[in-house]
């Protein structure tokens, strides 16, 4: 896994100016358009106009010394399972993609990242309604995990794509969901860290549920720090 910057180094680099939202945004997008990446793979739909226009916004609070955050203006990837205003959640399914009509408002969790000044780059493949462990997914492709990728591995689930994005440097951060390991799971399988919190500790309104008792949102990242 190559050697990418940590939330804490990123809002240090960001307060001090050695960096900004706009280069940040900049250089996961190239990322996630390298060809040789596994882009095309580890994202359903990737945000470049809205990130970009965020990150500007971003970029001119900090320099009136208005950031909502230390982190304001780090790109994050947000699971296909979390509603976002004006786009469809399709669950990593084809059938919802056809059939739902696009969401009225964020979920909570996501208009708390925003709030914090966090960016959204884009929605996270995953496996199929969250239902595996291993992180297939026949319509929108399988992101190969970083271990070994010259021969291929499965990436770990449900949360696939969002632990890609953080290992690869697509994101800094991902926000996912972990019923029985799936923010866990692709943690492990890519190097980064994933975490599973008190279900009753982070709302769940504005995700679609795979078990209503064992639900929980949660965040990958490259360290628990």
């Amino acid at each position: 896994m190559p050697d990418h910057p940590t939330l804490a180094t990123l809002a240090a680099d960001l307060d001090s100016g050695a960096t900004t939202a706009r280069k940040l945004v900049e250089a996961c997008l190239a990322r996630i358009a390298d060809p040789a990446g596994e882009g095309q793979r580890v994202f359903i739909h990737v945000d470049k106009e809205a990130a970009l226009g965020a990150a500007d916004a971003m970029d001119r609070l900090r320099k009136a010394n208005a950031a909502p955050s230390p982190y304001a203006g780090i790109p994050v990837s947000i699971k296909d399972l979390f509603d976002i205003k004006g786009q469809v959640t399709r669950a990593g399914s084809r059938a919802l993609e056809e059939n739902c009509t696009p969401a009225e408002d964020d979920a909570t969790v996501v208009a708390r990242l925003r709030r914090a000044g966090f960016i959204v780059i884009g929605r996270a493949n995953m496996t199929e309604f969250a239902y595996s462990g291993i992180g297939i997914n026949p319509h929108f492709g399988t992101p190969k995990s970083v271990w070994n990728r010259s021969v291929g591995h499965v990436p770990g689930g449900s949360s696939a794509g969002g632990a890609g994005s953080v290992a690869d440097g697509m994101a800094h951060g991902t926000l996912g969901t972990d019923t029985g390991g799936s923010c866990r799971i692709p943690a492990a399988y890519n190097g980064i860290v994933g975490f599973k919190p008190t279900q009753a500790r982070v709302p769940l309104d504005g995700g679609i549920p795979l078990s209503s008792s064992l639900d929980s949102f949660g965040p990958l990242a490259r360290t628990v720090d």
